[in-house]
């Protein structure tokens, strides 16, 4: 009841919410990371295979040509060596998904309008740009740049209590 008699006032501040493009756009740049977190997990966890076992990473890119190589002829016991093989595998097929999603971002959404922007950042490439352009939205919707850094969380804040001073989270 209250809430009706508010809205009827106008005072109840709008929502957006995202197009079904945006929500697409959305969807694909948070999957993406989510493969790419698991793929980053297997990896860790054959590094930590190889630390468990005293063997050294001589190479550069220990998942590179040589490095696989090198991780073949590996002698770990079992379990550990089924484990690095499945790890591979699942690795393996993690960038493959990852590579098409790389090729469906570019593909249908690779005009958008943020990304040439996004990317004259030191530091950010295409895919990082997209997915930062594709969770803010339109971002006509900020009245200002606060309300934009507000919203991603980039702004910090200081809460302060007489002499106890804590950085918000």
């Amino acid at each position: 009841m209250v809430l009706a008699v508010l809205s009827h006032r106008d005072l109840v501040p709008a929502i957006w919410l995202p197009d079904p493009r945006v929500r697409e756009e959305r969807g694909l740049a948070r999957f993406r990371l989510h493969l790419v977190k698991h793929k980053s997990a297997l990896k860790c966890r054959i590094h930590s295979t190889l630390i468990n076992f005293g063997r050294a990473c001589p190479v550069t890119d220990l998942f590179g040509a040589e490095g696989r190589r090198l991780l073949k002829r590996l002698e770990v016991p079992e379990p550990w060596r089924s484990n690095v093989t499945a790890s591979l595998e699942l690795i393996d097929d993690l960038e493959h998904q990852i590579a098409d999603i790389n090729r469906r971002l570019k593909e249908g959404h690779a005009d958008h309008r943020y990304i040439p922007l996004l990317m004259s950042v030191p530091g950010i490439g295409w895919v990082l740009a997209f997915t930062i352009a594709s969770e803010i939205g339109d971002i006509d919707r900020f009245s200002s740049p606060e309300k934009l850094t507000g919203y991603t969380g980039l702004c910090p804040r200081v809460h302060q209590s007489g002499r106890v001073t804590a950085a918000a989270p």
